[in-house]
Formats: C-alpha cells, sequence, structure tokens
C-alpha cells in the first residue's frame, strides 16, 4: 500500500514536480481511477468554501495615546465592540450591529477595515492613575493600528443542514427567505469542494494546518465551537448534518475585499462571507478515497425552520440541490445556495496556483482533533 508524508510532498512542490488538482478535478478523475492509482498520480488536492460564517470577528490592537487610556467602551463606526482585554485591545464581533443603523454591523467594519477605509474609533474610560484619559475619538484604519487579526472560533461547517419552510407564511431566518408550504429550500455548503468533506475524519487536517483565509495565508488554531463529531455518518463515511468545525486565525492587514463580504440578512441581521481553502495532501489511499468523494454521494438532512426544533423531514444530496430541486413530501422544491459555488471554485484554483507556484506550503498538524465529541444545550426551563 502506497503511502506519502507531507515531508515527500512539500519537496515535490519546492522542486516545481507536485502535481495537485481540485477536489472537483480528483473528483472527475475518481471516475475512471482507483484509489490506489490516484495517490500515484496526485499529491494535494485543493477545498474551498465561501458562505456566510456568523461566528468570525477581528482582535484590534489601537496602540496608545498621549495620555493614554484604559478604553471600557468602545464602538467602532458606531459598532460596539468588546473591551474587557487590556487597555487597547479590543474584538469585533461580525454579527454585532450598530447603534444607528440595523444593516451595518461587525462584518462591514471589517471588511471596511481589509479595503483600507477609515474607521470613526470612540472610547471612554473612568480614568485611572496609569490611564488619565477619559475619552477618545479619532479615526483609524489597518495602516495606523498596531495589529488586526481576524479570528473566527467557528468556520466552515462540514456539512449544514438544508432549511424548508412548511408554514403557512414566510419566514426569515440566517438561511435566508424560506416561502411558505415547501416554497423553496436552501443549502450552504459547497458539496465536492467543501475542505471538511473531503477529509470527513480530519486525517490531515488538525492545529496548525496552513490554510487560505481571506485572500491570505491562515491557520487552523482550534477545533470550531459546536465541534460534533459523533454524528450519524452514511454509506460514504459522509456526516448527515453539522458535524466539525474549524477555528481559524490570520492577518487582517494581508486580506482581500475579494474574499471577505459582509452581509445583511433581511429581518436577522448581519452576517460575514468568509473565503477559505485547504489543501488536502494526498499521503494514503485513505485520503485518495476521501477526496474522491462526488456530490451524489454527499447526503444531508432537510429541516423544517418553521419549527422551533427544526425537525429533520427528509435527506437530499448535493447532486439533487446543485440541480435546482428537490424533492420534499413528494413535491418539487426550488433550491438555492446560500454559498458561492463560483467564488468557492475561485479560491481552490487560486490556492492550487500558489502551491505550483511555490507560494503556499503544507504543514502537518501540531495536533489532532478530539474525536466521538457531542453538543450540550442550554438549560432553559429558568426559574418561575
Amino acid at each position: 500500500m502506497i503511502k506519502k508524508t507531507v515531508k515527500e510532498i512539500n519537496d515535490k512542490i519546492q522542486k516545481g514536480r507536485a502535481v495537485i488538482l481540485t477536489a472537483e478535478e480528483v473528483s472527475e478523475l475518481s471516475k475512471s481511477n482507483t484509489p490506489s492509482e490516484i495517490i500515484k498520480k496526485v499529491d494535494v488536492v485543493t477545498t474551498a468554501t465561501f458562505g456566510p460564517m456568523c461566528s468570525s470577528g477581528a482582535f484590534i490592537n489601537f496602540g496608545h495615546s498621549d495620555p493614554p487610556i484604559r478604553m471600557q467602551n468602545v464602538t467602532l463606526n458606531n459598532v460596539e465592540a468588546y473591551a474587557g482585554l487590556a487597555a487597547v485591545d479590543s474584538y469585533i464581533g461580525a454579527t454585532q450591529v450598530s447603534a444607528s443603523n440595523p444593516k451595518y454591523g461587525g462584518a462591514h467594519v471589517i471588511e471596511d477595515l481589509i479595503n483600507g477605509k477609515d474607521i470613526a474609533l470612540k472610547a471612554t474610560s473612568p480614568g485611572t492613575d496609569c490611564y488619565p484619559r477619559k475619552e477618545i475619538k479619532t479615526t483609524i484604519n489597518k495602516n495606523n493600528v498596531n495589529e488586526i487579526f481576524l479570528f473566527n472560533p467557528r468556520n466552515s461547517y462540514q456539512n449544514y443542514p438544508v432549511a424548508t419552510n412548511s408554514a403557512d407564511k414566510l419566514i426569515n431566518t440566517y438561511m435566508g427567505n424560506l416561502l411558505p408550504h415547501f416554497g423553496n429550500a436552501t443549502y450552504s455548503t459547497s458539496g465536492e469542494l467543501s475542505p471538511l468533506l473531503n477529509d470527513p475524519d480530519m486525517k490531515t487536517i488538525g492545529i496548525g494546518t496552513r490554510i487560505f483565509l481571506g485572500g491570505t495565508e491562515g491557520y487552523v488554531s482550534w477545533y470550531g465551537t459546536q465541534f460534533h463529531t459523533s454524528k450519524p455518518k452514511n454509506k460514504a463515511g459522509i456526516p448527515l448534518s453539522n458535524g466539525a468545525t474549524l477555528a481559524v486565525i490570520g492577518n487582517l492587514k494581508e486580506m482581500s475585499g475579494e474574499y471577505i463580504k459582509a452581509a445583511y440578512f433581511e429581518n436577522y441581521g448581519v452576517s460575514i462571507f468568509i473565503g477559505i481553502g485547504i489543501p488536502i495532501p494526498i499521503i494514503s489511499e485513505e485520503i485518495a478515497r476521501a477526496v474522491s468523494i462526488r456530490n451524489e454521494n454527499i447526503e444531508t438532512t432537510i429541516c423544517d425552520y418553521s419549527i422551533p426544533d427544526h425537525p429533520q423531514i427528509g435527506i437530499t444530496n448535493y447532486r439533487e440541490l446543485q440541480s435546482g430541486k428537490i424533492i420534499i413530501k413528494g413535491r418539487e422544491v426550488r433550491t438555492a445556495s446560500m454559498s458561492s459555488l463560483f467564488k468557492a471554485r475561485q479560491i481552490a484554483d487560486e490556492l492550487k496556483r500558489r502551491l505550483k507556484e511555490n507560494k503556499f506550503l503544507l504543514t502537518e498538524p501540531v495536533q489532532m482533533f478530539p474525536q466521538n465529541t457531542s453538543l450540550n444545550s442550554l438549560d432553559i426551563r429558568g426559574e418561575k
């Protein structure tokens, strides 16, 4: 049985001899090649996704004023940022909304910073002996602050359920507007291009994995929140919903507005689209088999979002979803993607180009992710 190491593959990348395909290309190759043949022919497979990822944000160190201030209340373009860190450190969450404009929020501040725009900073403090200043109003941008790094606690969901609506009225959700009586269904994964569907057991992805994040190099910093690896799987080994997530980090100053986009969802709120690409090293036949996954083999659950606990009402696959229609309870239902397959393909191609030009190298995880994890739910009974 053939095996490779990440070091061997990196050596081939540096010498310009590595064979690199996108996940869609290797899926096509798998129609005429076995995993044992694919590992002989392919060294790296690039995967990608570009979709709304609400659990995102950025840490900013503003630098000290003269006289200095210990910031306790901070707004950026009238969007509240969390200041309970240190004197001039703050965290701006993507979904935090402006006090004056509900359609503008932290995601827009992040996108504006990436695009080099000036941001209005306001901060107050009660004042201390060592930080006597009580108020500051100024403008910042990515060039005049010390550090800005994107740190997203939950990105790149492994597999997300399809959303639909059986109720008599339209409902507004983070999965878009859902029409009554199963008038439509929305989904938010890039199918056979999606990173964690190409390595479902995370044999090559872990803490320390180098990734493409928002146009620059980033890293997997931890397993993401709501990391759930004990979900039921189909015959192809793919979780039927949710599953694993990633916490990721990268230098916002080096990112591109091409791959980070703010968004507003009607009657729901602000979110942010994040572009992520992950290279999968083909180190074993097991990985070669995993990256050969095709849309028709990637199943996911269909959930009714008109009911609070979003019960499962069916199962479909990504070939059907991307065709533009699925069957729910015997009727044909139109589908629409919340993520952009066009942008995911663009990211996979860009990552492939960087690897071919020796501008991106693979890393081995410093620690693998935990297995058989489950989720806790908040006790909402409360006190009477």
